[in-house]
């Protein structure tokens, strides 16, 4: 395993991680001889601290995927495992009985044959003595009279419940028994045979009160304890964990019953008090199991395999009376609460080794799933009714909403953004969405719920793009399945939508989204290394959201764009105000035409200089957005001009050619774009790079009429001052009192102006 990644960058390691499986990784870990200092040093000799300290998170982190993958594969093979615990319980159980009867059997046969002895005896010759014959008729033996007082006691305890008296005397009867089998003492052998029947007999009776005992309904933790040893004294271990076990179980089924989701008792508060009980009955039944038969697997197994069941009890029980409900319906926060609590309960026995999460990980990332999409629907739903009745106007949040906080007014009111109440909306329902899932990260559903803020941003930015003057009248029809959404007539509530989304896709969306991915990059490192960690992380991901919601406010404004262009370049009616003809009809006359900007760049001037003046109350403190709207709306026109076929179709190949006053009028409109687009900082160099070629391609197109075209145009001065004098016209700028005492009107002066510069231009 080549840790030669480590040394370079964080990016580089990513790229390595995604190159290995888990086994690959953990390979050099395996073998027996492996040497953690060596490794430690080999690795750690050429890095710097930065290199060591991501070293430590990325063995971190492989140590938590191999524990999260040692804690599947446990639970994907437990069932076989526990099924073969089982049989080989059952099977040690049955070797026991038969050894049992087969000890009894002997003991029987050992009996009978003694029993035949003393039978010939009795029929021995007729000169026997009468001594022998008065032997045998004396009265019971000193063990009889023994055997007669120990059942007499025993039966005594027994009936006073004097369980550790009676335990005590029954292992007293086995110990003689034991030791007349073995020394032979007992003659004959129907005495030793009626000992262990005795005991057999006391010892199934005692075990029958205890086990009656401990299914009261009134015992106690000590009293049950009490029972569960004695019945593991008595040699019967399954029998008493399985009574352990059962009674938790009846009394967890009984406290359950004054729980009910009722009145004050229900949701959330009911699922924290069923909770508790549920896990403490299980601590309280994981403690009294360890502490009775330490860590014997058999037991160790029957005991999580019933608190697997009583988490998979308890979890459906929830799913039902708590989460159903508000999961189909989008109530996100109280399914995302009573999650949390139940995890939160449930991993307070992770310390005594009951790992039950996955169970309920199986129940409820489900119903979870379906909140979270229900949650997001209803996102949309309510920005969209909100937007039919928008009216785009950017006010702050309102006073007492999430926003402001505990903050005062003032203070709130600075820093809170200014959106419409659509948009006010969709930001808050967001912020909600991604603070109850934060606390979900065992369910691993950040990534889902990323994915769905997204989905639902592009939803309300499709929203948006309805709003836009332009769209067809079937857009807003909810037959052809496109929302309702009010319309943004002017130019200020037009703006105001692209205000919307830059808003929340450049600082609200990341803020609210970096809760998710914060979740999930928690390490058990220094809070100092954990912030730097978390922040280098958590970069790429800001990054490549920021590009994802950036495109989707591009696709806005450039819809934008298009039909602010579209509404320059066509009439009402359709037809085409930038057309070849505008330029071609100016040689027809043979006066010169007054030299000004054509009709529709002035308008195309005018509107990006009231757009600028709405931008700049907007978009304050985010020029640069502004600056990048006033660029795409004036190359979408000049990208336009030089992509029409039919333009250049009638420019190049029509039956008129270009001439002189036309290719000077086309050459001061796109000087007029250069001048007022570098003034107003929005000249690129895509932009400058165009009009530049489309200057070149009329000059060729009268280049190609036989016409010397740098012989029809006057110097470059001109253009940009006639572009200079049109710009202060039309912004109220110009003075030209003097001048229009003497010619009768501004236009007039450009034109002498201009004519003079042509006539200096010809003799030159």
């Amino acid at each position: 395993m080549d840790f030669g990644s480590f040394s370079s960058s964080v990016e580089d390691s990513a790229e390595f991680d995604k190159d290995l499986t888990l086994s690959e990784k953990l390979k050099v870990f395996k073998p027996s001889n492996f040497d953690p200092e060596g490794y430690v040093t080999s690795r750690c000799r050429r890095m710097g601290e930065k290199e060591i300290r991501h070293l430590c998170i990325y063995l971190v982190d492989l140590r938590k995927a191999s524990a999260e993958e040692m804690r599947k594969s446990v639970y994907s093979n437990y069932a076989a495992f526990i099924r073969t615990s089982r049989e080989i319980s059952d099977l040690e159980g049955q070797l026991l009985s038969l050894r049992n009867l087969l000890s009894t059997r002997a003991n029987l046969v050992h009996g009978l044959a003694d029993g035949v002895g003393i039978h010939s005896l009795s029929d021995g010759p007729e000169g026997s003595k009468a001594e022998d014959v008065v032997g045998l008729d004396q009265g019971p033996s000193k063990f009889e009279n023994w055997l007669a007082q120990f059942l007499e006691t025993l039966e005594v305890l027994l009936a006073e419940r004097r369980v550790d008296e009676a335990l005590a005397a029954l292992e007293e009867g086995e110990k003689m028994a034991e030791e007349a089998e073995k020394q032979k003492s007992l003659t004959p052998s129907a005495l030793l045979l009626s000992l262990q029947a005795a005991i057999m007999e006391k010892r199934k009776k005692l075990a029958d009160q205890l086990a009656e005992a401990a299914c009261q309904s009134s015992i106690t933790i000590v009293e049950l304890r009490s029972s569960v040893q004695a019945l593991k004294r008595l040699g019967d271990g399954p029998r008493a964990h399985t009574l352990l076990l059962k009674t938790h179980y009846q009394k967890l089924q009984s406290n359950m019953q004054s729980l009910r989701p009722s009145g004050s008792l229900e949701g959330v508060a009911y699922t924290a008090a069923l909770s508790q009980l549920v896990f403490s009955t299980i601590a309280q039944a994981a403690s009294d199991s360890l502490a009775i038969f330490n860590e014997e697997p058999a037991y160790v197994s029957e005991l999580v395999t019933w608190a697997v069941k009583q988490t998979e009890n308890f979890a459906l029980l929830v799913k039902r009376h708590v989460l159903d409900l508000p999961a189909a319906s989008g109530g996100l926060r109280p399914v995302a609460e009573s999650v949390h609590i139940c995890f939160g309960h449930c991993s307070l026995l992770e310390a005594r080794g009951l790992a039950l999460s996955p169970v309920l990980l199986k129940i409820f990332r489900p119903c979870v799933e379906r909140a979270l999409n229900a949650n997001l629907k209803r996102i949309e739903q309510s920005t969209a009714a909100l937007a039919a009745a928008d009216d785009w106007s950017l006010n702050y949040p309102p006073v007492g909403s999430r926003a402001f906080g505990t903050t005062s007014i003032g203070t709130a009111l600075s820093s809170q953004p200014r959106l419409s109440c659509s948009a006010h909306k969709f930001n808050s329902m967001v912020q909600e969405l991604c603070e109850d899932v934060s606390p979900l990260e065992s369910l691993q559903l950040s990534d889902a719920a990323l994915e769905g803020v997204i989905q639902a941003f592009n939803a309300y930015v499709n929203l948006m793009i309805n709003a836009l003057p332009g769209s067809t009248e079937t857009e807003n029809l909810e037959e052809t399945g496109h929302k309702i959404v009010r319309m943004a007539e002017t130019e200020t509530q037009q703006i105001a939508l692209l205000a919307n989304a830059l808003m929340l896709a450049d600082e609200l969306l990341p803020r609210a989204t970096i809760k998710l991915s914060s979740s999930q990059q928690i390490y058990r490192m220094d809070e100092q290394s954990r912030r730097t960690s978390d922040k280098q992380n958590r970069l790429p991901e800001q990054r490549e959201l920021k590009r994802r919601l950036q495109r989707m406010v591009d696709q806005l404004r450039d819809t934008f764009c298009r039909q602010h262009a579209l509404e320059l370049i066509f009439n009402e009616d359709g037809g085409v105000r930038l057309g070849a003809d505008m330029y071609l009809i100016m040689d027809g006359n043979a006066d010169e035409p007054e030299w000004f900007p054509s009709p529709i760049y002035q308008e195309l001037f005018q509107k990006l200089t009231y757009i600028a003046s709405i931008a700049s109350d907007m978009f304050v403190g985010r020029e640069r957005f502004a600056t990048i709207l006033l660029m795409r709306l004036t190359e979408t026109i000049i990208l336009w001009l030089s992509d029409d076929q039919i333009f250049w179709e009638e420019i190049e190949n029509g039956p008129r050619p270009l001439g002189p006053f036309g290719l000077q009028q086309f050459y001061l409109d796109m000087e007029f774009v250069i001048l007022f687009a570098s003034q107003g900082r929005y000249l690129s160099r895509n932009l400058h790079q165009v009009i530049k070629n489309i200057i070149a391609r009329a000059i060729e197109a009268v280049a190609a009429s036989n016409m010397d075209p740098y012989s029809m145009l006057p110097e470059d001065d001109w253009f940009a001052e006639v572009a200079q004098i049109a710009i202060k016209m039309l912004t109220g700028k110009a003075n030209f009192g003097s001048l229009e005492r003497e010619t009768g009107s501004p236009t007039a002066s450009i034109s002498a102006r201009s004519a003079s510069s042509v006539h200096s231009h010809g003799s030159t």
